[in-house]
C-alpha cells in the first residue's frame, strides 16, 4: 500500500495513523512529540513546498537534525532546518522562502557543487538583535578608530567549506551564550577543526566590537611560548619589567573580542594561562581548536564529528547521495583534480564506500580525491586496504603534518606519553570497538595482575586527545572505538614494537573466554542480551578467528579456533551468519589432526549442521557421521544425541521425512539419558513440525506443547517463540485463524527480542495468513510483503524454505485479489530458485498454487501436469494437502477438468506424475495422447478417476481403500503398490478424514456400500 507523506498546510499537520487522518497544530506539544518518531514530512506554504527529512551527523554520537529539499528546474536544493525542538512554524516558513528563491539572497542553501551558503536575512536579523542584547561593553569613539592589526591574522580558505551548516550554527549559538567564555573544538587530526573555526569566525566577526584574532600555535611546542605568540599576533610589545602575561591582560581587559587559538594540543600544559586571561578580561571569549580537551573549569567542549555518511546497505540515487557531506566533499575535490569527473550510477557505490572506509574524515577524503587523476573510484577503493600508503601527496602549501594521513596521526601519537603510546597500540588490536572491561582484561594478561586504575586513566586520556571515541549505548556500557584510519596507524606501531603476535593471541584468548561463557547462556533467559553482546563484538570475533587460522604450525591456535567457532553455533544460526560460521569451521577442521577428540567431535557436528543449512547435504551427512564416531569414542552421550538430531534436520531438508522422524526419535534417547532439556525440546519441536506436514495435527500440537513447556521452564525465549510458531502453523493448516493469532503475536514479540530476523519474517507471513483467512486482503498482503523482506539472499536451505513458504502465501493472496500475473511471477520466482537448492518440503504448495493460476490463464494442460507432479511428490514425502487448501484445490481441478476434457486432463495429470521438477516446469505444451496406459500402479489416471469417486477420493486413495477392504494389512498394501508403509498410513489418514470415519472396518463398509471395491 502506498505511503502518503504527512503534510503541513496552514499551520496544521495532517498524518495518517492506522489509515485514519490525524491533525496536529504546529508549535504545539503534540507537534514536538510527533517529531521524535517522524522521519519525513511535506510543508506547503505561500512560497511553494518542500520535503523535510530527518538526518544524523556522521559520527555515532551525532544528534538527529532536519533538512529541507526542493527540486527546481531540474536541480535539487536543500536547506538546514534544525533539530526537532527548533522546528517552529516561523522557521518552516522562513526556509520555504529561502528555497523558493532558489538560492537568491542569503539563503542557508547547500546546492550540489556550491557548498554552504550564508544565513537567511530574517535569521541574520534575528541573530543581530541577539548580539546587540548580549553586548556588554561597546567601544568608545576613540577606540573604534584605532587600528586593529590582528584582523589580518586570519588565513584565507582557498576552497569552499562543504557541509557543516549544523556544526557552524551550533557553535555560533554556543558562543552567543553569556556563560560560554571558552569553547574548545576537539576532534581527531584531519576532521576539519581549523576550517570549521574559520567558518565560525566569518559568521561572528561582526558580533564583537573589537573583532576576532586568529593565533596559530602549530609552529610552537614550548608551552612558555603561548603567551608571546598571542601577544605578537595582537602586536602587544614586551616593555619594562612588567611580565608579558600582565601586559597582554591589560591590553585585552576592555576588549570585546573573539580570540581563536588554533592547534593547542602540543602546548596543552599552558592551558591555565587561558584561565588567567578570562579572569582578567571580562569581555573576551576564546575559541580553541585542539585534539585534546584543556580540562579547565570554564571550558565547554564541542566534539567535531566526521562528515555525514550514507548507509552502504541502502544507498540512494546518485543525486541524493551527493547531498551527504563526505560524498559532496569527495566530488568537489575530485573535480578540482580532474574537472571532467562526474559521479554516475556505476561509480556511486565505490565513492560512497571510499568515504565510509575513510571514516568521513575531511583530510583523508581530500587526499583520496586527489588520487582520482590516476585511479578511478573502483581502483582507488581496491587500494584502500592500506590507507596510510595511499593517502599521501597532499598540497604543498598545507602544513607538513597534513600532507599525508600518516603525518597527521603521527603528530598526535608523538604527543602521547610512553604509557599512553603502549595503550594506544594495544587498543588497535580491537576491531569495531570494545568495552573498557575488554581493554583491562587484555592489558592485565599482557602485564600481569595490576590495578585497572592506570588503564582507566590512560583510556580517558586517549579519549580526551581524540584518538579514541567513546560511543554511548542506551542501557549498555559505553564502547571505545578507534576510527579505522587511526587504527591502521596503531597496528603499524604495534608491529614495529614487536608486540603484535602476543597481543593478538591474548585478544583471541579473551574473546574465547567470553564466547564459552556465553554458550550456555544462549539457551537460557539471558539469551537476548548475550546475542546482542556477541553481535556488537562480531568484528572482534572475526579478527580473533582469522588470526588463529593464519598459516603456520600452531596446534594451540587451531584448537582455540575450533572451540571459538563451535561455541558460536547458535549465534551463527539465529543471527544469520551461517555461511561465515561454516567457513571458519571448515578452515579449522582442515588442520585439526592431533586436536583432542572431544573438541573435534563437537566441531564436526556443528560444521555438519551448518553445511546442511547451506544445502551441502552430502558434506553435512559425512561430517555428522564423523562426529558420531568420535562422540562414541570419547563417551559423550549428549554430543551423540545432538549429532543424531542434526542428521534428522539434514534428512528433513532433503525431503526424506521418514529418515528425519527416525533420527529425531533416536536423538531423544541419549538426550533424555543425560537430561538435556534443551535438546529434548528441540527434538520434540521438530517432530511436531513433521507431524503437521504429514497431517497428524493433534499429535503435532501435543509435541509442540511438550516442547513449549520445556522451553518455558528453561527460559529459552527463542525456543518458546519457535514452539508457539509451530503450534500456530498446525491451527493454520486446519484453517483456524483465531487460535493461531495469539500464539503468533507472542512469537513475534519474542523473535524481535532475540533478534531472529528470519523467524520474525516467517511469523509475519503466518500473521498474513491469519488476515487472509479472516478476509482482510489488504492487511494480509502488507504483512506477507513485509515478511518476504526479512530473508537474506544467501542460498541456505533454511532461508529458502522459509522464504518459499512466505512467497507461497503471498502468491495465494495476490491470486485471490485477481492479480494472476503477479501471482504467477511469485510462484515461478521460487520454483526457479528451488531447483538450485533442491528444497522439497514446500515444493508441492508452489506447484499446486502455480497450477491454479495458470489454469485461470488458460494453460490447462500445464496446470494438470503441475497438479500431477505435486500429487506424486506429496505421496513420496507423505505430506497430504492441508484441510485449509482442500476446497479451493478441488474447485480448481473440477473447473480445469471440465474445460480440458476428461481424457486430456487424465493424460496430462499422468504425465505430470512421472516428471521431474525441471521437466514439469518446462512442460507447457499441449497434451500428448497415448494409445496405451502407463504401466504399473499408476496405470489408473488419478485425475481422470477422481471425479467418479465420492467424497473427493483420489485414484491412489481408491487403490488403497480397495486393498484395505480386501483385508490386506498396511505392509501388504505397501508391497502391492510399491510404496512405503508410512505412505499407506498417510493415505488412510486422508481417506478417513474424507469419509468421516475412524476405523478400517468403517472404511471397508463405506467401500462396499458405494461399490468402490
Amino acid at each position: 500500500m502506498a505511503q502518503v507523506s504527512p503534510i503541513i498546510q496552514d499551520g496544521i499537520l495532517t498524518d495518517l495513523q492506522d489509515e485514519s487522518p490525524v491533525q496536529i497544530v504546529v508549535d504545539s506539544s503534540d507537534w514536538y512529540a510527533w517529531l521524535k518518531t517522524a522521519s519525513t514530512f511535506t510543508f506547503r506554504g505561500e512560497e511553494g513546498l518542500f520535503t523535510a527529512h530527518k538526518e544524523r551527523a556522521g559520527n555515532r554520537r551525532g544528534r538527529a537534525y532536519w533538512r529541507a529539499y526542493r527540486t527546481w528546474q531540474g536541480k535539487l536544493h536543500r536547506a538546514y532546518l534544525g533539530q526537532s525542538e527548533e522546528l517552529t512554524l516561523e522557521r518552516l516558513q522562513s526556509v520555504a522562502v529561502v528555497l523558493a528563491n532558489k538560492g537568491a539572497g542569503n539563503g542557508l542553501l547547500d546546492v550540489p557543487g556550491l557548498g554552504a551558503g550564508t544565513r537567511s536575512s530574517a535569521e541574520a536579523s534575528s541573530r543581530a538583535r541577539t548580539h546587540r542584547r548580549r553586548a556588554t561593553a561597546a567601544p568608545g569613539p576613540h577606540e573604534a578608530s584605532l587600528p586593529k592589526p590582528w584582523l589580518s591574522s586570519f588565513p584565507v580558505p582557498l576552497t569552499a567549506l562543504i557541509g557543516r551548516e549544523q556544526e557552524v550554527r551550533a557553535i555560533c549559538d554556543l558562543l552567543s551564550r553569556p556563560e560560554v567564555r571558552l569553547l574548545t573544538l576537539t576532534g581527531t587530526g584531519g576532521v576539519g577543526k581549523t576550517r570549521l573555526a574559520l567558518a565560525v569566525v566569518t559568521e561572528l566577526s561582526d558580533d564583537f566590537a573589537d573583532g576576532a584574532c586568529f593565533v596559530s600555535l602549530a609552529p610552537i611546542s614550548d608551552p612558555d611560548l603561548v603567551v608571546p605568540t598571542i601577544a605578537q599576533t595582537l602586536d602587544v610589545k614586551e616593555s619594562g619589567a612588567r611580565p608579558l602575561q600582565e601586559q597582554l591582560q591589560a591590553f585585552l581587559k576592555e576588549k570585546q573580542m573573539l580570540l581563536v587559538l588554533d592547534n593547542f594540543e602540543q602546548v596543552v600544559t599552558a592551558a591555565p594561562r587561558l584561565s588567567d586571561l578570562l579572569a582578567a578580561c571580562p569581555h573576551l571569549k576564546l575559541l580553541v581548536t585542539s585534539r585534546q580537551v584543556l580540562r579547565l573549569s570554564a571550558e565547554h567542549e564541542f566534539a567535531v564529528p566526521p562528515l555525514s555518511l550514507p548507509d552502504l546497505k541502502h544507498l540512494p540515487d546518485p543525486l541524493m547521495l551527493s547531498q551527504y557531506e563526505a560524498v559532496a566533499l569527495f566530488i568537489a575535490r575530485a573535480q578540482a583534480a580532474r574537472p571532467e569527473f562526474r559521479m554516475t550510477h556505476a561509480t556511486a557505490p565505490a565513492v560512497a564506500e571510499i568515504c565510509a572506509r575513510l571514516d568521513g574524515l575531511p583530510l583523508a577524503i581530500e587526499l583520496a580525491a586527489a588520487r582520482i587523476k590516476l585511479l578511478p573510484p573502483q581502483a582507488l577503493l581496491a587500494r584502500l586496504g592500506h590507507r596510510l600508503a595511499v593517502l599521501t601527496g597532499g598540497v604543498r602549501d598545507a602544513p607538513a603534518r597534513q600532507q599525508t594521513l600518516r603525518n597527521t596521526i603521527a603528530w598526535s601519537y608523538d604527543l602521547l606519553t610512553t604509557e599512553e603510546q603502549r595503550l594506544f597500540r594495544r587498543l588497535s588490536v580491537f576491531v569495531g570497538g570494545c568495552t573498557l572491561e575488554a581493554v583491562e582484561a587484555v592489558c592485565a594478561a599482557l602485564d600481569g595482575a595490576k590495578s585497572g586504575g592506570s588503564i582507566l586513566d590512560g583510556t580517558g586520556s586517549l579519549v580526551d586527545k581524540s584518538l579514541v571515541q567513546q560511543i554511548e549505548q542506551e542501557g549498555q556500557e559505553p564502547r571505545l572505538l578507534l576510527l579505522e584510519t587511526i587504527r591502521e596507524y596503531g597496528l603499524e606501531a604495534l608491529a614495529a614494537s614487536g608486540e603484535m603476535e602476543l597481543t593478538r593471541r591474548v585478544h583471541a584468548q579473551y574473546y574465547l573466554a567470553v564466547v564459552e561463557e556465553a554458550e550456555p547462556e544462549l539457551e537460557g533467559p539471558q539469551q537476548a542480551m548475550w546475542f546482542d553482546r556477541l553481535e556488537r563484538d562480531l568484528d572482534n570475533l572475526r579478527a580473533a578467528l582469522n588470526g588463529l587460522l593464519e598459516p603456520g604450525e600452531a596446534r594451540e591456535r587451531i584448537e582455540m579456533a575450533l572451540r571459538l567457532a563451535t561455541a558460536l553455533y547458535l549465534f551463527w544460526i539465529i543471527r544469520a551468519h551461517i555461511r561465515e560460521g561454516w567457513t571458519f569451521l571448515e578452515r579449522a577442521l582442515e588442520r585439526s589432526e592431533g586436536i583432542a577428540g572431544s573438541v573435534r567431535a563437537k566441531a564436526f557436528a556443528v560444521a555438519g549442521h551448518l553445511a546442511g543449512w547451506l544445502n551441502d547435504r552430502d558434506r553435512g551427512e559425512a561430517l555428522c557421521q564423523q562426529s558420531l564416531a568420535l562422540f562414541r569414542e570419547v563417551g559423550d552421550t549428549a554430543g551423540f544425541g545432538n549429532a543424531v538430531f542434526y542428521l534428522g534436520m539434514i534428512a528433513f531438508n532433503s525431503g526424506d521425512l521418514a529418515a528425519a522422524r527416525s533420527r529425531y526419535e533416536e536423538s531423544l534417547v541419549p538426550l533424555k539419558e543425560v537430561g538435556n532439556k534443551n535438546g529434548i525440546a528441540f527434538s520434540l519441536l521438530l517432530l511436531s513440525m513433521l507431524d503437521i506436514f504429514q497431517g497428524e495435527y493433534t499429535k503435532g500440537r501435543s509435541n509442540a506443547e511438550a516442547s513449549l513447556l520445556l522451553f518455558r521452564e528453561l527460559g529459552n525465549k527463542w525456543g518458546i517463540a519457535v514452539s508457539l510458531q509451530g503450534m500456530a502453523e498446525g491451527f493454520l493448516y486446519e484453517g483456524d485463524a483465531d487460535k493461531a493469532h495469539p500464539l503468533l503475536e507472542e512469537s513475534l514479540a519474542l523473535n524481535k527480542e532475540t533478534g531472529d530476523k528470519g523467524n520474525e519474517g516467517l511469523v509475519l507471513g503466518a500473521l498474513g495468513q491469519v488476515a487472509f483467512l479472516r478476509g482482510d486482503m489488504v492487511l494480509a498482503r502488507s504483512l506477507l510483503e513485509e515478511g518476504v523482506t526479512y530473508f537474506p539472499d544467501e542460498d541456505n536451505v533454511d532461508t529458502q524454505g522459509d522464504k518459499a513458504w512466505t512467497l507461497a502465501r503471498l502468491a495465494q493472496v495476490v491470486a485471490c485479489e485477481g492479480d494472476d500475473a503477479r501471482a504467477r511471477t511469485l510462484y515461478e520466482q521460487y520454483l526457479a530458485n528451488v531447483k538450485q537448492v533442491d528444497f522439497k518440503i514446500y515444493t508441492p504448495f508452489h506447484l499446486e498454487g502455480l497450477a491454479g493460476v495458470v489454469s485461470v490463464q488458460g494453460e490447462l494442460p500445464w496446470a494438470a501436469r503441475l497438479w500431477g507432479a505435486a500429487e506424486a511428490l506429496r505421496e513420496t514425502q507423505g505430506t497430504p494437502l492441508p484441510p485449509v487448501q482442500r476446497a479451493e484445490y478441488e474447485r480448481s481441478i473440477a473447473i480445469t477438468r471440465t474445460q480440458l476434457g476428461e481424457q486430456a486432463f487424465a493424460a496430462a495429470w499422468a504425465e505430470g506424475r512421472t516428471m521431474t521438477l525441471e521437466q514439469v516446469l518446462a512442460a507447457q505444451g499441449p497434451v500428448t495422447m497415448s494409445t496405451t496406459a502407463p504401466a504399473g500402479p499408476s496405470s489408473i489416471p488419478h485425475a481422470a478417476q477422481a471425479p467418479t469417486y465420492p467424497a473427493g477420493l483420489t485414484a491412489r486413495e481408491v487403490e488403497v481403500l480397495r486393498l484395505v477392504a480386501q483385508g490386506l494389512s498396511d505392509a501388504q498394501v505397501a508391497e502391492q503398490l510399491v510404496i512405503s508403509s508410512r505412505t499407506v498410513n498417510w493415505h488412510l489418514t486422508s481417506i478417513y478424514s474424507k469419509l468421516g470415519v475412524s476405523s478400517r472396518a468403517a472404511a471397508t463398509r463405506y467401500a462396499l456400500e458405494h461399490q468402490v471395491v
